[in-house]
């Protein structure tokens, strides 16, 4: 298994979350790509509620992930995710062609689907009782809907967005994912097929197993 003590590369993830954020902390996606290539990496984990001033200087917004390697620190999922993109051609094509569709769908991820899925948790869950969150609702899945459509038009019959398995479709499972159990995901049967081929990856599982049993629930946060 990738995940050693010693290793080149550390991914800096938390040391607790609530149960609801289990298994989609944002460092899975660095976890994913390494252990489709056989990377060995190294966890540091932080505190979700009491992160260290130090930690600022690495990541402004004291979010997750991190990684380090060779004295050089870097942030952002999707950077990340095209820096270990950049080590093997598994994960990123070397081909131009190939290499611009990745680079695409990778970015559509993070900018054309990922703020909507946002957007919508923010009405459906952490503000769902507030007046403006009702009226905002009905609008904005249908706008997520079209969305939606299009993405499943483009992907087609094709297994993968560019091709191929690569660091575009560790993006794109990760953000449709957290759509699960929402009618916005079941009546879409391409994408939600598209997402259970990512999560039947063994790579995938084994990064999930990884993510969960850093863990530690002795550090949650105490009820006054």
């Amino acid at each position: 298994m990738p995940k050693v003590a010693s290793a080149p590369l550390t991914i800096t993830a938390f040391d607790w979350v609530p149960d609801f954020a289990r298994g989609f902390v944002r460092d899975l996606r660095p976890r994913w790509a390494c252990e489709e290539i056989g990377m060995n990496y190294a966890v540091r984990l932080v505190s979700a509620v009491a992160k260290p001033d130090w930690y600022f200087l690495e990541q402004p917004w004291g979010q997750v992930p991190v990684i380090e390697e060779d004295g050089r620190t870097l942030f952002e999922s999707g950077a990340i995710l095209l820096h270990l993109g950049e080590k093997d051609e598994r994960l990123l094509p070397r081909d131009p062609a190939g290499r611009d569709r990745a680079l695409a769908w990778l970015f559509a991820a993070y900018n054309s689907i990922e703020p909507w899925r946002f957007e919508h948790a923010r009405v459906t869950i952490f503000a769902a009782q507030e007046e403006w969150a009702k009226l905002r609702r009905p609008s904005l899945e249908r706008e997520i809907g079209q969305r939606l459509d299009r993405l499943a038009a483009a992907l087609g019959e094709r297994e993968w967005l560019a091709g191929r398995f690569g660091i575009a479709d560790i993006a794109m499972v990760t953000v449709l994912r957290e759509m699960q159990g929402t009618a916005l995901l079941a009546d879409r049967p391409v994408l939600a097929g598209y997402v259970a081929r990512g999560m039947a990856r063994p790579a995938f599982q084994a990064a999930l197993a990884a993510q969960l049993a850093d863990f530690n629930d002795e550090r949650a946060p105490k009820a006054a």
